[in-house]
Protein backbone atom coordinates (compact mmCIF):
# COMPACT_ATOMS: atom_id res chain seq x y z
CA UNK A 1 0.00 0.00 0.00
CA UNK A 2 0.78 3.49 -0.75
CA UNK A 3 0.88 5.36 2.71
CA UNK A 4 2.25 8.87 0.40
CA UNK A 5 -0.54 9.10 -1.94
CA UNK A 6 -3.74 10.39 -1.01
CA UNK A 7 -6.71 7.56 0.04
CA UNK A 8 -9.18 8.23 -2.07
CA UNK A 9 -13.02 7.06 -1.66
CA UNK A 10 -15.21 5.44 -4.33
CA UNK A 11 -18.01 7.12 -4.75
CA UNK A 12 -21.18 5.05 -4.87
CA UNK A 13 -23.33 5.26 -7.89
CA UNK A 14 -26.61 7.30 -8.05
CA UNK A 15 -29.40 6.02 -6.99
CA UNK A 16 -32.61 5.48 -8.52
CA UNK A 17 -35.83 6.58 -7.24
CA UNK A 18 -36.90 4.72 -3.88
CA UNK A 19 -33.42 3.02 -3.68
CA UNK A 20 -31.84 4.33 -0.37
CA UNK A 21 -30.60 1.06 0.89
CA UNK A 22 -28.18 1.05 -2.13
CA UNK A 23 -26.42 3.99 -0.72
CA UNK A 24 -27.29 3.35 2.49
CA UNK A 25 -26.43 -0.03 3.52
CA UNK A 26 -24.60 1.10 7.18
CA UNK A 27 -25.34 2.37 9.74
CA UNK A 28 -22.62 4.31 10.05
CA UNK A 29 -21.97 5.83 6.54
CA UNK A 30 -21.24 9.22 4.20
CA UNK A 31 -23.64 11.34 3.01
CA UNK A 32 -22.11 11.68 0.01
CA UNK A 33 -24.92 11.55 -3.14
CA UNK A 34 -28.43 13.53 -2.00
CA UNK A 35 -31.55 11.46 -1.92
CA UNK A 36 -33.95 11.17 -4.77
CA UNK A 37 -37.12 10.30 -3.34
CA UNK A 38 -40.37 11.96 -3.12
CA UNK A 39 -41.53 13.03 0.42
CA UNK A 40 -44.71 14.80 2.07
CA UNK A 41 -44.56 17.83 3.09
CA UNK A 42 -45.26 16.59 6.52
CA UNK A 43 -42.63 14.08 6.19
CA UNK A 44 -40.30 16.74 5.34
CA UNK A 45 -40.73 19.08 8.58
CA UNK A 46 -40.69 15.94 10.60
CA UNK A 47 -37.79 14.44 9.73
CA UNK A 48 -36.18 18.24 9.96
CA UNK A 49 -37.50 18.41 13.47
CA UNK A 50 -36.55 15.34 14.64
CA UNK A 51 -32.88 15.72 13.33
CA UNK A 52 -32.95 19.32 14.95
CA UNK A 53 -33.76 17.50 18.36
CA UNK A 54 -31.03 15.26 18.00
CA UNK A 55 -27.98 17.70 17.28
CA UNK A 56 -29.32 20.06 19.95
CA UNK A 57 -29.38 16.82 22.30
CA UNK A 58 -25.06 16.23 21.19
CA UNK A 59 -25.02 20.29 22.23
CA UNK A 60 -26.71 20.00 25.31
CA UNK A 61 -24.01 17.05 26.12
CA UNK A 62 -21.38 18.31 24.70
CA UNK A 63 -21.54 21.70 26.97
CA UNK A 64 -22.19 19.32 29.68
CA UNK A 65 -19.03 16.85 29.18
CA UNK A 66 -16.85 18.23 27.06
CA UNK A 67 -14.75 15.13 27.45
CA UNK A 68 -16.69 13.19 23.69
CA UNK A 69 -17.45 9.66 24.16
CA UNK A 70 -16.88 9.57 27.55
CA UNK A 71 -19.36 7.35 29.04
CA UNK A 72 -21.49 9.88 30.85
CA UNK A 73 -21.18 11.47 27.65
CA UNK A 74 -22.75 8.46 25.59
CA UNK A 75 -25.13 7.82 28.85
CA UNK A 76 -26.71 11.13 28.49
CA UNK A 77 -27.27 11.13 24.85
CA UNK A 78 -29.17 7.36 24.70
CA UNK A 79 -31.34 8.75 28.16
CA UNK A 80 -32.32 12.00 26.00
CA UNK A 81 -32.71 10.20 22.75
CA UNK A 82 -35.10 7.56 24.46
CA UNK A 83 -36.94 10.38 25.89
CA UNK A 84 -37.72 12.19 23.20
CA UNK A 85 -39.29 8.99 21.42
CA UNK A 86 -36.00 9.06 19.12
CA UNK A 87 -35.19 5.33 19.69
CA UNK A 88 -34.37 4.82 15.85
CA UNK A 89 -31.39 7.20 16.13
CA UNK A 90 -30.33 5.06 19.20
CA UNK A 91 -30.28 1.77 16.72
CA UNK A 92 -27.77 3.61 14.75
CA UNK A 93 -25.49 4.32 17.78
CA UNK A 94 -25.46 0.50 18.96
CA UNK A 95 -23.41 -0.94 15.80
CA UNK A 96 -24.22 -2.09 12.65
CA UNK A 97 -27.60 -3.83 11.95
CA UNK A 98 -29.36 -5.53 9.02
CA UNK A 99 -33.09 -5.75 10.56
CA UNK A 100 -35.81 -3.84 8.94
CA UNK A 101 -35.59 -1.63 11.90
CA UNK A 102 -32.23 -0.78 11.05
CA UNK A 103 -33.25 0.49 7.32
CA UNK A 104 -35.65 2.33 8.54
CA UNK A 105 -33.67 3.85 10.73
CA UNK A 106 -31.16 4.64 8.36
CA UNK A 107 -33.51 5.90 5.42
CA UNK A 108 -34.87 8.65 8.04
CA UNK A 109 -31.06 9.49 9.12
CA UNK A 110 -30.10 9.74 5.65
CA UNK A 111 -32.95 11.93 4.59
CA UNK A 112 -33.09 14.08 7.49
CA UNK A 113 -29.16 15.18 7.05
CA UNK A 114 -29.79 16.18 3.59
CA UNK A 115 -32.66 18.44 4.73
CA UNK A 116 -30.68 19.95 7.35
CA UNK A 117 -27.80 20.57 5.47
CA UNK A 118 -30.50 23.62 3.58
CA UNK A 119 -31.09 25.11 6.69
CA UNK A 120 -27.50 25.18 7.94
CA UNK A 121 -25.96 26.03 4.41
CA UNK A 122 -26.90 29.62 5.06
CA UNK A 123 -24.02 31.39 7.29
CA UNK A 124 -20.15 30.45 8.34
CA UNK A 125 -21.86 30.14 12.00
CA UNK A 126 -24.74 27.72 11.16
CA UNK A 127 -22.14 25.85 8.75
CA UNK A 128 -19.95 25.51 11.77
CA UNK A 129 -22.42 24.41 13.83
CA UNK A 130 -24.08 21.87 11.35
CA UNK A 131 -20.50 20.30 11.28
CA UNK A 132 -19.77 20.01 14.73
CA UNK A 133 -23.03 18.22 16.00
CA UNK A 134 -22.74 15.93 12.77
CA UNK A 135 -19.19 15.21 13.39
CA UNK A 136 -19.93 14.10 17.43
CA UNK A 137 -23.07 12.12 15.94
CA UNK A 138 -20.59 10.31 13.30
CA UNK A 139 -17.73 9.35 15.67
CA UNK A 140 -20.51 8.13 18.82
CA UNK A 141 -21.70 5.95 15.59
CA UNK A 142 -18.49 4.70 14.53
CA UNK A 143 -17.05 4.25 18.15
CA UNK A 144 -19.99 1.40 18.57
CA UNK A 145 -18.52 -0.58 15.62
CA UNK A 146 -16.74 -4.04 15.99
CA UNK A 147 -13.28 -4.52 14.10
CA UNK A 148 -15.02 -6.67 11.78
CA UNK A 149 -18.14 -3.53 10.91
CA UNK A 150 -14.97 -1.27 10.95
CA UNK A 151 -13.04 -3.46 7.95
CA UNK A 152 -16.67 -3.47 6.26
CA UNK A 153 -17.45 -0.08 6.18
CA UNK A 154 -13.59 0.70 5.09
CA UNK A 155 -14.29 -2.16 2.07
CA UNK A 156 -17.79 -0.34 1.34
CA UNK A 157 -16.11 2.97 0.58
CA UNK A 158 -12.61 1.51 -0.66
CA UNK A 159 -10.95 3.67 1.38
CA UNK A 160 -7.71 1.57 0.82
CA UNK A 161 -6.86 1.01 4.62
CA UNK A 162 -5.93 -2.09 5.49
CA UNK A 163 -4.60 -3.66 9.13
CA UNK A 164 -1.21 -4.35 9.81
CA UNK A 165 -0.38 -7.84 9.89
CA UNK A 166 0.72 -10.46 12.56
CA UNK A 167 4.06 -10.27 11.96
CA UNK A 168 3.46 -6.38 11.48
CA UNK A 169 2.18 -6.17 14.52
CA UNK A 170 4.46 -8.37 16.48
CA UNK A 171 7.73 -6.37 15.64
CA UNK A 172 6.57 -3.51 17.28
CA UNK A 173 4.36 -5.11 19.72
CA UNK A 174 5.91 -3.50 23.31
CA UNK A 175 5.59 -0.30 21.85
CA UNK A 176 1.49 -1.29 20.57
CA UNK A 177 0.99 -2.26 24.28
CA UNK A 178 2.26 1.03 25.74
CA UNK A 179 0.31 3.45 23.39
CA UNK A 180 -2.87 1.61 23.93
CA UNK A 181 -5.24 0.06 26.20
CA UNK A 182 -6.56 -3.68 25.92
CA UNK A 183 -5.35 -6.52 24.83
CA UNK A 184 -4.01 -5.88 21.30
CA UNK A 185 -3.99 -9.12 19.95
CA UNK A 186 -8.23 -8.47 19.57
CA UNK A 187 -7.25 -5.16 18.53
CA UNK A 188 -6.65 -4.13 14.79
CA UNK A 189 -3.89 -1.64 14.43
CA UNK A 190 -3.74 0.48 11.08
CA UNK A 191 -0.10 1.89 9.73
CA UNK A 192 -1.08 5.34 8.32
CA UNK A 193 1.24 8.64 7.76
CA UNK A 194 1.68 10.99 11.57
CA UNK A 195 -0.09 13.63 9.17
CA UNK A 196 -3.62 12.29 8.98
CA UNK A 197 -3.59 11.85 13.03
CA UNK A 198 -2.07 14.66 14.63
CA UNK A 199 -4.81 14.64 17.29
CA UNK A 200 -3.69 11.81 18.44
CA UNK A 201 -0.26 12.03 18.39
CA UNK A 202 -0.53 15.57 20.37
CA UNK A 203 -3.20 12.92 22.90
CA UNK A 204 -0.48 10.57 22.35
CA UNK A 205 -2.87 7.88 21.98
CA UNK A 206 -1.02 6.46 18.96
CA UNK A 207 2.99 4.76 18.18
CA UNK A 208 4.81 6.43 16.30
CA UNK A 209 7.81 4.96 13.92
CA UNK A 210 9.39 6.18 10.65
CA UNK A 211 6.97 9.06 10.15
CA UNK A 212 4.42 6.48 10.16
CA UNK A 213 1.63 5.94 13.24
CA UNK A 214 0.19 3.28 13.91
CA UNK A 215 -3.58 3.64 15.08
CA UNK A 216 -5.67 1.38 16.89
CA UNK A 217 -9.50 0.49 15.48
CA UNK A 218 -11.13 2.03 18.54
CA UNK A 219 -9.32 5.45 17.71
CA UNK A 220 -9.64 5.07 13.79
CA UNK A 221 -12.63 7.15 13.74
CA UNK A 222 -10.25 10.06 13.92
CA UNK A 223 -9.18 9.08 10.39
CA UNK A 224 -12.10 8.36 9.00
CA UNK A 225 -13.95 11.60 10.66
CA UNK A 226 -11.71 13.39 8.36
CA UNK A 227 -12.79 12.09 5.27
CA UNK A 228 -16.70 12.80 6.51
CA UNK A 229 -16.15 16.04 7.54
CA UNK A 230 -14.73 17.36 4.07
CA UNK A 231 -18.18 15.55 2.37
CA UNK A 232 -20.26 17.62 4.73
CA UNK A 233 -18.39 20.58 4.00
CA UNK A 234 -18.63 20.43 0.16
CA UNK A 235 -21.92 18.81 0.57
CA UNK A 236 -22.98 22.52 2.73
CA UNK A 237 -21.15 24.74 -0.16
CA UNK A 238 -23.54 22.53 -3.02
CA UNK A 239 -26.66 23.53 -0.90
CA UNK A 240 -25.66 26.79 -0.94
CA UNK A 241 -25.99 27.11 -4.57
CA UNK A 242 -28.74 25.08 -4.89
CA UNK A 243 -30.27 27.22 -1.80
CA UNK A 244 -32.26 29.83 -4.71
CA UNK A 245 -33.81 27.69 -6.77
CA UNK A 246 -34.93 25.12 -3.69
CA UNK A 247 -36.67 28.63 -2.09
CA UNK A 248 -38.63 29.14 -4.81
CA UNK A 249 -41.23 26.73 -2.77
CA UNK A 250 -42.60 29.18 -0.30
CA UNK A 251 -44.04 26.26 1.93
CA UNK A 252 -40.58 24.84 2.41
CA UNK A 253 -39.06 27.78 2.81
CA UNK A 254 -41.37 28.21 6.05
CA UNK A 255 -40.25 25.35 7.29
CA UNK A 256 -36.51 25.51 6.64
CA UNK A 257 -35.78 29.74 7.03
CA UNK A 258 -36.39 29.68 10.90
CA UNK A 259 -35.32 26.60 11.90
CA UNK A 260 -32.40 26.97 13.75
CA UNK A 261 -33.98 29.35 15.88
CA UNK A 262 -37.27 26.98 16.79
CA UNK A 263 -38.14 25.56 19.68
CA UNK A 264 -38.56 22.02 19.85
CA UNK A 265 -39.21 21.50 22.89
CA UNK A 266 -42.60 21.44 25.47
CA UNK A 267 -45.83 23.55 23.72
CA UNK A 268 -46.39 26.17 26.20
CA UNK A 269 -48.97 28.01 23.59
CA UNK A 270 -52.18 27.13 26.22
CA UNK A 271 -51.25 26.71 29.97
CA UNK A 272 -54.50 24.84 31.12
CA UNK A 273 -52.92 23.47 34.00
CA UNK A 274 -51.79 26.71 36.16
CA UNK A 275 -53.80 30.11 36.61
CA UNK A 276 -51.49 32.49 37.77
CA UNK A 277 -52.98 36.01 39.22
CA UNK A 278 -51.72 39.40 38.01
CA UNK A 279 -51.03 40.52 41.71
CA UNK A 280 -48.08 37.68 42.49
CA UNK A 281 -46.79 38.70 39.56
CA UNK A 282 -43.97 40.97 41.39
CA UNK A 283 -43.12 38.24 43.79
CA UNK A 284 -42.57 35.55 40.88
CA UNK A 285 -40.01 37.73 39.06
CA UNK A 286 -38.27 37.86 41.72
CA UNK A 287 -37.32 33.76 41.56
CA UNK A 288 -39.52 32.26 38.99
CA UNK A 289 -38.97 34.46 36.20
CA UNK A 290 -35.55 34.11 34.26
CA UNK A 291 -33.25 37.22 33.66
CA UNK A 292 -34.69 38.09 30.32
CA UNK A 293 -38.60 37.97 31.78
CA UNK A 294 -37.35 39.83 34.59
CA UNK A 295 -35.88 42.49 33.23
CA UNK A 296 -38.95 43.01 31.17
CA UNK A 297 -41.20 43.26 34.18
CA UNK A 298 -38.87 45.38 36.11
CA UNK A 299 -38.71 48.00 32.93
CA UNK A 300 -42.32 48.26 32.63
CA UNK A 301 -42.67 48.86 36.34
CA UNK A 302 -40.22 51.35 36.19
CA UNK A 303 -41.57 53.40 32.86
CA UNK A 304 -44.78 52.06 32.47
CA UNK A 305 -43.73 50.82 28.91
CA UNK A 306 -42.33 48.35 26.47
CA UNK A 307 -41.90 48.73 23.31
CA UNK A 308 -43.43 46.15 20.60
CA UNK A 309 -40.45 43.56 20.52
CA UNK A 310 -40.88 43.80 24.58
CA UNK A 311 -43.97 43.68 24.82
CA UNK A 312 -44.55 40.74 22.58
CA UNK A 313 -41.78 38.38 24.42
CA UNK A 314 -43.33 39.48 27.86
CA UNK A 315 -46.66 39.36 26.99
CA UNK A 316 -46.77 35.63 25.37
CA UNK A 317 -44.42 34.53 28.57
CA UNK A 318 -47.21 35.63 30.68
CA UNK A 319 -50.05 33.51 28.40
CA UNK A 320 -47.60 30.50 28.77
CA UNK A 321 -47.16 30.64 32.52
CA UNK A 322 -50.89 30.78 33.03
CA UNK A 323 -52.04 34.18 32.93
CA UNK A 324 -55.37 34.37 31.57
CA UNK A 325 -56.91 37.33 28.88
CA UNK A 326 -58.46 39.45 30.84
CA UNK A 327 -56.21 39.30 33.85
CA UNK A 328 -53.42 40.46 30.70
CA UNK A 329 -55.66 43.08 29.66
CA UNK A 330 -56.48 44.17 32.91
CA UNK A 331 -52.04 44.14 34.00
CA UNK A 332 -51.51 45.91 30.98
CA UNK A 333 -53.99 48.94 30.89
CA UNK A 334 -53.31 49.26 34.61
CA UNK A 335 -49.47 50.10 34.40
CA UNK A 336 -49.28 51.40 30.91
CA UNK A 337 -52.30 53.88 31.72
CA UNK A 338 -50.03 55.44 34.28
CA UNK A 339 -48.34 57.10 31.41
CA UNK A 340 -51.60 57.78 28.77
CA UNK A 341 -54.71 58.22 28.43
CA UNK A 342 -57.03 54.98 28.77
CA UNK A 343 -58.78 55.71 25.59
CA UNK A 344 -55.31 55.84 23.69
CA UNK A 345 -54.74 52.25 25.56
CA UNK A 346 -57.45 50.86 24.25
CA UNK A 347 -56.54 51.87 20.73
CA UNK A 348 -53.29 50.97 20.54
CA UNK A 349 -52.24 48.48 22.72
CA UNK A 350 -55.56 45.82 23.56
CA UNK A 351 -55.47 44.65 20.05
CA UNK A 352 -51.87 43.27 20.61
CA UNK A 353 -52.75 41.88 23.72
CA UNK A 354 -56.11 40.26 22.50
CA UNK A 355 -53.86 39.25 18.97
CA UNK A 356 -51.37 37.29 21.52
CA UNK A 357 -54.43 34.86 22.42
CA UNK A 358 -55.16 34.27 19.42
CA UNK A 359 -58.57 36.68 19.58
CA UNK A 360 -57.62 39.23 16.56
CA UNK A 361 -56.06 38.96 13.08
CA UNK A 362 -55.22 35.73 11.89
CA UNK A 363 -56.58 34.01 15.25
CA UNK A 364 -54.04 32.38 16.06
CA UNK A 365 -52.40 30.87 19.34
CA UNK A 366 -49.42 32.14 19.24
CA UNK A 367 -46.54 30.65 21.37
CA UNK A 368 -44.40 32.41 23.25
CA UNK A 369 -40.50 32.57 22.54
CA UNK A 370 -38.16 30.20 23.41
CA UNK A 371 -34.87 31.00 24.20
CA UNK A 372 -33.23 30.10 20.53
CA UNK A 373 -35.97 33.02 19.34
CA UNK A 374 -34.95 35.46 22.22
CA UNK A 375 -31.06 34.94 21.70
CA UNK A 376 -31.60 35.64 17.86
CA UNK A 377 -33.44 38.88 18.40
CA UNK A 378 -31.69 41.94 17.89
CA UNK A 379 -33.47 44.26 19.92
CA UNK A 380 -33.80 48.48 19.69
CA UNK A 381 -32.49 51.33 21.28
CA UNK A 382 -34.75 51.42 25.28
CA UNK A 383 -35.81 47.90 23.89
CA UNK A 384 -35.54 45.39 26.74
CA UNK A 385 -36.00 42.47 24.18
CA UNK A 386 -33.85 40.07 23.60
CA UNK A 387 -31.28 37.56 25.87
CA UNK A 388 -29.41 39.82 28.82
CA UNK A 389 -26.68 37.29 29.24
CA UNK A 390 -26.33 37.81 25.36
CA UNK A 391 -26.53 41.63 25.28
CA UNK A 392 -24.93 43.10 28.12
CA UNK A 393 -21.18 43.06 28.84
CA UNK A 394 -19.30 41.02 31.90
CA UNK A 395 -19.36 44.47 34.03
CA UNK A 396 -22.89 45.52 33.84
CA UNK A 397 -23.90 41.74 34.24
CA UNK A 398 -22.15 40.91 37.07
CA UNK A 399 -22.79 44.54 38.47
CA UNK A 400 -26.70 43.33 38.07
CA UNK A 401 -26.46 39.46 39.01
CA UNK A 402 -24.44 40.91 42.80
CA UNK A 403 -27.35 43.68 43.46
CA UNK A 404 -29.86 40.57 43.13
CA UNK A 405 -27.72 38.80 46.03
CA UNK A 406 -26.18 36.03 44.32
CA UNK A 407 -22.99 34.74 45.76
CA UNK A 408 -19.59 35.66 44.19
CA UNK A 409 -18.88 31.79 42.61
CA UNK A 410 -21.86 31.83 41.18
CA UNK A 411 -21.76 35.25 39.41
CA UNK A 412 -17.99 34.43 38.18
CA UNK A 413 -19.60 30.96 36.53
CA UNK A 414 -22.60 33.10 34.64
CA UNK A 415 -19.96 36.06 33.29
CA UNK A 416 -17.80 33.01 32.70
CA UNK A 417 -20.70 31.08 30.32
CA UNK A 418 -21.67 34.31 28.87
CA UNK A 419 -18.99 35.59 27.68
CA UNK A 420 -18.01 32.58 25.82
CA UNK A 421 -21.11 32.89 23.99
CA UNK A 422 -22.65 29.72 26.49
CA UNK A 423 -25.93 31.98 27.38
CA UNK A 424 -28.39 29.48 28.29
CA UNK A 425 -25.35 27.81 30.26
CA UNK A 426 -25.02 30.81 32.05
CA UNK A 427 -29.08 30.89 32.22
CA UNK A 428 -29.16 27.31 34.14
CA UNK A 429 -26.31 28.69 36.26
CA UNK A 430 -28.34 31.61 37.36
CA UNK A 431 -31.05 29.19 38.30
CA UNK A 432 -28.88 27.10 39.97
CA UNK A 433 -27.96 29.89 41.83
CA UNK A 434 -31.04 31.21 42.67
CA UNK A 435 -32.63 28.04 43.51
CA UNK A 436 -30.03 26.58 45.20
CA UNK A 437 -30.59 23.26 43.50
CA UNK A 438 -28.72 21.50 40.59
CA UNK A 439 -30.65 21.75 37.21
CA UNK A 440 -29.07 18.64 34.53
CA UNK A 441 -29.77 20.35 31.80
CA UNK A 442 -29.76 23.53 30.08
CA UNK A 443 -32.57 26.42 30.02
CA UNK A 444 -34.21 25.89 26.25
CA UNK A 445 -37.51 28.05 27.12
CA UNK A 446 -37.96 31.24 29.40
CA UNK A 447 -41.63 28.98 30.39
CA UNK A 448 -39.58 25.77 30.86
CA UNK A 449 -37.58 28.02 33.72
CA UNK A 450 -40.91 29.04 35.43
CA UNK A 451 -42.38 25.68 35.00
CA UNK A 452 -39.43 24.28 36.55
CA UNK A 453 -38.78 26.51 39.34
CA UNK A 454 -42.52 26.20 40.36
CA UNK A 455 -42.02 22.68 40.80
CA UNK A 456 -38.64 23.24 42.87
CA UNK A 457 -40.38 25.37 45.06
CA UNK A 458 -43.53 23.26 45.29
CA UNK A 459 -46.00 25.47 43.93
CA UNK A 460 -46.80 23.34 40.77
CA UNK A 461 -46.87 19.31 40.01
CA UNK A 462 -45.89 17.35 37.54
CA UNK A 463 -48.99 16.12 35.79
CA UNK A 464 -48.54 12.59 34.87
CA UNK A 465 -49.97 10.47 31.83
CA UNK A 466 -48.93 7.17 31.12
CA UNK A 467 -45.51 7.99 31.61
CA UNK A 468 -43.51 11.14 32.88
CA UNK A 469 -41.41 13.04 30.74
CA UNK A 470 -37.48 13.16 31.39
CA UNK A 471 -37.58 16.58 32.54
CA UNK A 472 -40.34 16.07 34.99
CA UNK A 473 -38.71 12.53 35.73
CA UNK A 474 -35.30 14.72 36.32
CA UNK A 475 -37.27 17.50 38.46
CA UNK A 476 -39.04 15.03 40.61
CA UNK A 477 -35.63 13.08 40.70
CA UNK A 478 -34.04 16.31 42.26
CA UNK A 479 -36.81 17.50 44.39
CA UNK A 480 -36.35 13.99 46.11
CA UNK A 481 -32.65 14.55 46.44
CA UNK A 482 -33.15 18.12 47.51
CA UNK A 483 -35.39 16.28 50.34
CA UNK A 484 -32.50 14.10 51.18
CA UNK A 485 -30.04 16.23 51.62
CA UNK A 486 -32.19 18.78 53.81
CA UNK A 487 -33.05 15.47 55.86
CA UNK A 488 -29.26 14.58 56.13
CA UNK A 489 -28.58 18.42 56.96
CA UNK A 490 -31.07 17.97 60.21
CA UNK A 491 -29.53 14.97 60.89
CA UNK A 492 -25.74 15.80 61.08
CA UNK A 493 -27.07 19.30 62.78
CA UNK A 494 -28.84 16.94 65.81
CA UNK A 495 -26.01 15.35 66.22
CA UNK A 496 -23.62 18.81 66.19
CA UNK A 497 -26.29 19.90 68.31
CA UNK A 498 -26.10 17.01 70.89
CA UNK A 499 -22.41 17.28 70.86
CA UNK A 500 -22.08 20.62 72.02
CA UNK A 501 -24.86 19.85 74.32
CA UNK A 502 -22.84 17.21 75.74
CA UNK A 503 -19.73 19.07 75.86
CA UNK A 504 -20.88 21.93 77.24
CA UNK A 505 -22.10 19.83 80.05
CA UNK A 506 -18.65 17.97 80.24
CA UNK A 507 -17.16 22.00 79.99
CA UNK A 508 -19.40 22.49 83.28
CA UNK A 509 -18.65 19.50 85.12
CA UNK A 510 -14.98 20.54 84.56
CA UNK A 511 -15.57 23.96 85.62
CA UNK A 512 -17.76 23.00 88.96
CA UNK A 513 -14.53 20.43 89.67
CA UNK A 514 -11.71 23.66 89.31
CA UNK A 515 -13.95 25.39 91.52
CA UNK A 516 -13.94 22.80 93.77
CA UNK A 517 -10.02 22.33 93.44
CA UNK A 518 -9.96 26.15 94.17
CA UNK A 519 -11.53 26.51 97.52
CA UNK A 520 -9.72 23.48 98.16
CA UNK A 521 -6.89 25.49 98.19
CA UNK A 522 -7.71 28.45 99.37
CA UNK A 523 -8.86 26.47 102.44
CA UNK A 524 -5.32 25.07 102.52
CA UNK A 525 -3.60 28.08 102.12
CA UNK A 526 -5.60 29.67 104.83
CA UNK A 527 -4.73 26.61 107.64
CA UNK A 528 -1.01 26.75 106.37
CA UNK A 529 -1.03 30.68 107.26
CA UNK A 530 -2.87 29.86 110.99
CA UNK A 531 -0.05 27.00 111.20
CA UNK A 532 3.15 29.74 110.38
CA UNK A 533 1.66 32.51 112.38
CA UNK A 534 1.32 29.70 115.66
CA UNK A 535 4.39 29.14 114.96
CA UNK A 536 5.81 31.78 115.17
CA UNK A 537 4.76 33.21 118.58
CA UNK A 538 6.29 30.12 120.05
CA UNK A 539 9.36 30.05 122.78
CA UNK A 540 11.72 27.89 121.08
CA UNK A 541 14.53 26.38 123.05
CA UNK A 542 17.86 25.63 121.12
CA UNK A 543 18.80 22.66 123.50
CA UNK A 544 15.65 20.62 123.47
CA UNK A 545 14.25 21.95 119.48
CA UNK A 546 15.98 21.62 116.34
CA UNK A 547 15.11 24.54 114.47
CA UNK A 548 15.26 22.81 110.86
CA UNK A 549 11.43 20.83 111.95
CA UNK A 550 10.01 24.53 111.27
CA UNK A 551 10.43 23.86 107.55
CA UNK A 552 8.32 21.21 108.36
CA UNK A 553 5.55 23.86 108.54
CA UNK A 554 6.74 26.10 106.15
Amino acid sequence: MDFTKRSRIKLLKSPDEDSIDRFAPHNCMFYILPPQNDVSLKDFEDLAIERLKLLRILEQASLKYPKILSDEWKEFIINELNAEGLKYFVRLIKGNGNSEQDKHARRRDYLSHFILRFAYCRSEELRRWFITREMELFKFKFSSLSSNEIKDFIELYEMGYRPITDEQKNEVRQELQCSSTGNIDTIDFYKVNFLQVLDLVRQRKCFLKGGFAYVSSNDFSSIIGGHHQQFIEKGLLSHLKLLPEFENDERIVGIIKGLHTSYVGKDYTVNKDADVPIESLDQLSLKSYPLCMRMCHESLRKTHHLKHSGRLQYGLFLKGIGVSLEDSLRFWREEMTKNMEVDKFDKSYAYGIRYNYGKEGSRTNWTPWSCAKIISTAPGAQDVAGCPFKLWDSIELKSKLTSFGLNPMAVQDVVSYASKGHFQLACGRYFESVHETRLDEGVNHPNGYFENSQIIMGNRQTKEKNKPSSQQSNFNHRKQVQMNKQQEFKRKMDIKIKEEKDFDEELWKLSQREEELLNEWNTRQEQTKKEVAEISQMDWNDDDEDMSQINNYL
